[in-house]
């Protein structure tokens, strides 16, 4: 048996095939490698492996591109990974990591600018209560649940007249609220405490009430919050559900208010009963003693909470004395050398730039006239192209004009470099040529026919020349008149049989 075949049969390979294969399947690995490290550098996936996709549908998605960021709480999620058009609206694709999951149903959408230094815009994920359903992946959030980036265009449409009118009474009205004197019936129905002074100063005493206020604020939210966790919570669905109870059978609470009365009349004829009742009230007042006894066990945690919040507590007169600057600096920007001012110049300028805007509208009108005279009738004839037998250049009119010109320049420059010799074509022979009776040049010449002589034969005229001038009608609006067919019969020539 050769040594080949025992290998094969063995399934064993030989050390001299393993030396002989080992630069091969070393290329073969290093090439997967490389390929495997610039897949991950180019695409950022794991391959054979999808994440949780999530589309939603704009108004506009204009803002959008792929790979702008989906934020949740200003922390990236996600990215867009596509947009494309559905009917009237933008469906976008998102591919959500599993740190934004999960998203509820009632999960909404915005478009948000990003900051000055990152730019462009990223979409705002709220994913929704926890009470609603879950969502899978590929699901559509509804256009009902996304909302637009607003515009400086849409702000300043939002800022009409009436609208800035409106704010600039209330600067003034609320500048004239905080500074001005009470009178004297006024000042009969305030406190003695704040009589003589004006709404501004009022304030700045009111703040100082601020830390006796606030402390009793703090007892009545630690008492709000109940002595077990979620217990407000469980207080105010508890009292929706009775709400809603009562508004759903609200015949029968109305029926119970009416039989009030028949009620109590009941609960009197009970009085015996109602002695026996109260004859137990000592055995359930010792119970309720063990139950304030346990909710007295339960003070040193509120004694606690109460000792820490002391420091914030002391701390909110200077907080409040912090504050008292600023207000004084706001009042000050509210008066009439200030903010006052510039609303009242806002005020008397309005007006003006009102009339200014009615009166651009005769001459937006004729600007209209004229686009539309330049789309319907000039740019139409400039770019025709003028058949013109042998003689035809295959350009667009326009084109010829600027070609004439050239050759104009040409005809009329001098014969050299110095502008020393100009040169003249003259020509004393060829054949006469006459002119059909003017019509154009004046009431001098009109009627007269003119002479010239040409060295060559004239081919004929083209276009055909009309028999008298068209009519001018300067009141007929440009863009109304059909335009000529420039390569009809008429442009064949020749007009008027001296060719």
């Amino acid at each position: 048996m050769s040594r080949s075949r025992w290998w094969r049969r063995h399934d064993e390979v030989p050390v001299v095939e393993l030396q002989r294969s080992k630069p091969v399947r070393t290329g073969v690995i290093v090439v997967v490698l490389v390929l495997l490290v610039a897949y991950f550098g180019f695409t950022k996936h794991i391959p054979f492996k999808h994440g949780f996709t999530l589309k939603a549908e704009f108004a506009t998605a204009v803002n959008i591109h792929p790979k702008s960021p989906v934020r949740i709480a200003g922390v990236n999620v996600g990215k867009v990974s596509s947009i494309q058009r559905d009917g009237r609206a933008g469906l976008v694709s998102m591919e959500i990591e599993p740190r934004g999951l999960p998203i509820h149903s009632d999960a909404t959408l915005k478009i948000r600018p990003r900051i000055f230094l990152e730019g462009n815009w990223f979409i705002e994920l709220q994913p929704g209560s926890p009470s609603a359903s879950t969502v899978s992946s590929g699901h559509t959030i509804p256009i009902t649940q996304t909302s637009d980036p607003v515009q400086l265009d849409q702000v300043l449409d939002a800022l009409n007249t009436d609208t800035r009118t409106n704010l600039q009474n209330f600067l003034v009205n609320y500048g004239e609220a905080l500074t001005r004197k009470p009178n004297a019936a006024e000042d009969a129905e305030q406190e003695p405490e704040v009589r003589g002074i004006n709404a501004a100063q009022a304030l700045n005493k009111a703040y100082h009430r601020g830390p006796s206020s606030l402390r009793g604020a703090a007892v009545i939210n630690q008492a709000l919050g109940g002595t077990e966790p979620h217990d407000l919570s469980k207080l105010i669905a508890g009292v929706g559900k009775v709400t809603a109870a009562l508004n759903v059978h609200e015949q029968q609470l109305g029926e119970l208010i009416v039989n009030f009365n028949t009620f109590f009349a009941a609960f009197a004829a009970q009085s015996s009963s109602l002695q026996a009742t109260v004859a137990e009230l000592p055995s359930s007042l010792r119970n309720i003693d063990r139950g304030l006894a346990a909710l007295d066990a339960s003070f040193p945690p509120t004694r606690t909470f109460a000792r820490d919040i002391l420091p914030g507590v002391r701390a909110t007169p200077q907080t409040v004395k912090a504050v008292l600057p600023w207000i004084e600096q706001v009042q000050a920007s509210l008066a009439p050398s200030e903010l006052g001012g510039v609303a009242k110049a806002l005020a008397a300028a309005t007006p003006s730039l009102a009339r200014l805007e009615s009166e651009q509208t005769p001459a937006y009108r004729q600007t209209d006239l004229f686009n539309k005279c330049l789309t319907k009738v000039i740019y139409p004839a400039g770019n025709t192209k003028l058949q013109d037998g042998a003689a035809t250049s295959g350009v667009e009119a326009y084109k010829e004009f600027w070609y004439s010109l050239v050759g104009l320049s040409g005809i009329g420059q001098t014969f050299d470099g110095n502008g020393a010799v100009g040169k003249f074509l003259i020509g004393n022979s060829g054949q006469t040529l006459r002119s059909a009776h003017t019509s154009i040049l004046g009431t001098k010449l009109k009627g007269l026919q003119l002479l010239g002589r040409s060295p060559l034969t004239p081919l004929g005229t083209r276009p055909a020349y009309p028999a008298e001038e068209p009519p001018y009608e300067p009141l007929v609006p440009c863009y109304t008149q059909s335009l000529p067919n420039f390569n009809g019969p008429l442009s064949s020539g020749p007009a008027d049989g001296n060719g």
